[in-house]
């Protein structure tokens, strides 16, 4: 066994001060790292030690593996937590953590390499007959030939980056006569993103969900999946909203895209926390689509369900523990709903609306979690992602969970900026969504700016507005003085009034 006594989370906002709390559960002396527009974040209040890496770029600190080892070595850190993002699905960072003598909470540098490559992880679950989508599974460069396979495929198909995520270097392509335009960009796209230009092709599944299932692995070869999470609610190719269960999926087909999740694990030796990515059809036939060799985002909705602290669960996995339970220890209780608040502008095409938190009140209540990294009078910072905070709800039922995120999204007070609140409202209150009969096309399909917009009365409510105007104005007007204890309040309570903007 390894024991880990001093952690350092090398990470920033929200994930950064969810890891920190877990390890502070777990009696760890904790280390914070900083950028310097994040000098006065929670997360550097928090920890018990916390140390600034470099400027605001990303590139001059929260991706400078160098001096956040350097800064483990002048504080004795015994283990790096990554979170999600940054450094965490970086192969040799990770390597680099290990022949530093510590402990790098997340799978080998191997499993990374293999699963960071969409063509190598294809290559490597093939033994375990992973349903796959039809297309190439190896990189294709001349464009000719890859017209040829497209077009045996069937259009349309997406051309993608091999060492591609987040949509870049992702393009969809109707027919023959626009194959080599959007190949070429996709090519130039991925060189930009990842330093790497090679794509391959598979066909386009209409009408997909996104469904991802959890796995964890220790390293005495025992794996299991804690059910799935469904992430369809997407825009850019990036989610926004995402609930467990998904509302879709028969008990059979739950258990057999579990036990694909886990050969997946297999294939390359998984240890820790990561999760399968899936497509699933409209005729419910699932592709596997990738392998994220880290803790996810949407984490917390799969803690909701099964009642465990996925962090704690690395760590201990970090430090040689086999894992406590076996499959059948686990099930699904209840319903969990995630909205990612983001600082973006719904009605702007999702755009960042960076600015500053005037006011920020979050919901309380029961079934309601916020994981956040943001207090009221902070700045969003533009050097980062728009993620102001995770809200989640938990509810006995899924239209429980749904009553709950709606009731927290009301109580969510923020101005200053725009921000997804009002979308999830939107999303959770359309038959879609209750029906549970959606897909990734969500937006596209049923979304435009003009439903966030107030509806503009009609004639017969304007008129009567202004005989009420012009009736209030010609009221005698109440005298300055106090009011008397026993005079009725003004709007009802204080709470509502503030929430209204009445003074």
């Amino acid at each position: 066994m390894k024991k880990i006594t001093k952690l350092l989370v090398a990470n920033r906002g929200e994930i950064a001060l969810r890891v920190l709390r877990s390890a502070k559960e777990m009696g760890l002396h904790t280390v914070a790292i900083y950028s310097e527009a994040d000098r006065n974040a929670l997360h550097v209040r928090y920890a018990d030690e916390a140390v600034c890496v470099g400027p605001p770029a990303s590139k001059d600190s929260y991706l400078r593996g160098d001096k956040i080892l350097e800064v483990c070595r002048q504080l004795g850190v015994d283990a790096i937590h990554p979170g999600y993002g940054f450094l965490s699905e970086n192969a040799e960072f990770a390597r680099m953590v290990q022949e530093a003598g510590l402990i790098f909470v997340g799978p080998s540098p191997e499993a990374m390499n293999i699963m960071g490559d969409k063509l190598s992880a294809k290559q490597a679950v093939k033994a375990y007959n992973i349903p796959l989508v039809p297309g190439t599974d190896e990189a294709i460069q001349d464009v000719e030939e890859a017209k040829r396979i497209a077009a045996g495929v069937g259009f349309p198909v997406l051309i993608k980056a091999s060492a591609g995520g987040g949509g870049k270097g992702m393009r969809l392509v109707h027919s023959e006569a626009e194959f080599e335009e959007q190949m070429q960009l996709a090519v130039s796209e991925a060189t930009s993103a990842f330093g790497d230009g090679a794509v391959f092709i598979e066909k386009f599944v209409t009408g997909p969900r996104h469904i991802e299932i959890q796995v964890l692995g220790d390293e005495h070869g025992n794996i299991v999946h804690l059910f799935e999470r469904e992430c369809s609610i997407q825009r850019r190719h990036q989610k926004v909203i995402e609930e467990a269960p998904s509302s879709v999926l028969t008990p059979e087909l739950r258990a057999e895209m579990g036990r694909c999740a886990v050969d997946v694990a297999r294939a390359c030796n998984y240890t820790g926390a990561g999760t399968v990515e899936f497509l699933l059809d409209d005729q419910r036939n699932f592709y596997f689509l990738e392998m994220n060799t880290r803790l996810q985002v949407e984490h917390p909705v799969t803690e909701q369900i099964t009642g465990l602290d996925l962090v704690k669960e690395q760590i201990r996995v970090a430090e040689g523990h086999p894992l406590p339970f076996r499959q059948e220890d686990l099930t699904i209780q209840g319903h969990a709903l995630e909205l990612r608040v983001y600082a973006e502008d719904p009605q702007n095409n999702f755009l960042p609306d960076i600015g500053t938190l005037t006011t920020y009140v979050r919901p309380q209540g029961p079934g309601v979690r916020v994981d956040d990294g943001f207090e009221q009078g902070m700045d969003i910072p533009i050097y980062y992602d728009p993620m102001i905070a995770k809200l989640v709800t938990f509810g006995a039922t899924r239209q429980e969970a749904i009553e709950r995120m709606l009731r927290a999204i009301d109580e969510y007070q923020i101005t200053g900026i725009e921000t997804t609140l009002g979308f999830g409202r939107y999303v959770l209150q359309h038959p879609a969504f209750v029906s549970g009969n959606f897909d990734t096309n969500f937006i596209k399909d049923h979304f435009t700016p003009e439903a966030l917009r107030p509806a503009a009365p009609d004639d017969s409510t304007a008129k009567l507005a202004a005989v009420l105007t012009a009736m209030l104005l010609t009221e005698k007007k109440p005298s300055s003085t106090a009011a008397s204890a026993d005079a009725p309040a003004a709007t009802g309570s204080a709470w509502k009034r503030n929430r209204l903007g009445v003074r």
